[in-house]
């Protein structure tokens, strides 16, 4: 079982940055995959920012130029430095992992974060 901390949500004002951790524990044999995804009130679940194992990087429109997402590979960490924040990026976010977990039989698995509370005041 893989399991994902998330911290570094809070308060701040437009304009201002906040960085987002999310550290991945358990037995992980590979990462393929991390990413941040956001939620806002009465809103699906959208996809802000994504690495894959060999540092590829996309990102949502809105966010592209401001965001900026790294990895750690000796951690298992994914970070999200979100910069020149605006009321609109008001949202849960929610960190996602997804590789393959195991030493002898493996399985691949698909984890999220508990989702940490990011409030960009105007």
């Amino acid at each position: 079982q893989v399991q994902l901390v998330e911290s570094g949500g809070g308060l701040v004002q437009a304009g201002g940055s906040l960085r987002l951790s999310c550290a991945a524990s358990g037995i992980i044999s590979s990462i393929n995959a991390m990413g941040w995804y956001r939620q806002a009130p009465g809103k699906q679940r959208e996809l802000v920012a994504r690495i894959t194992g060999g540092g590829n990087t996309n990102y949502a429109d809105s966010v592209k130029g401001r965001f900026t997402i790294s990895r750690d590979n000796a951690k298992n960490t994914v970070y999200l430095q979100m910069d020149s924040l605006k009321p609109e990026d008001t949202a849960v976010y929610y960190c996602n992992v997804r590789g393959v977990s195991g030493r002898i039989a493996t399985f691949d698995f698909d984890s999220w974060g508990q989702g940490t509370q990011v409030t960009v005041s105007s």
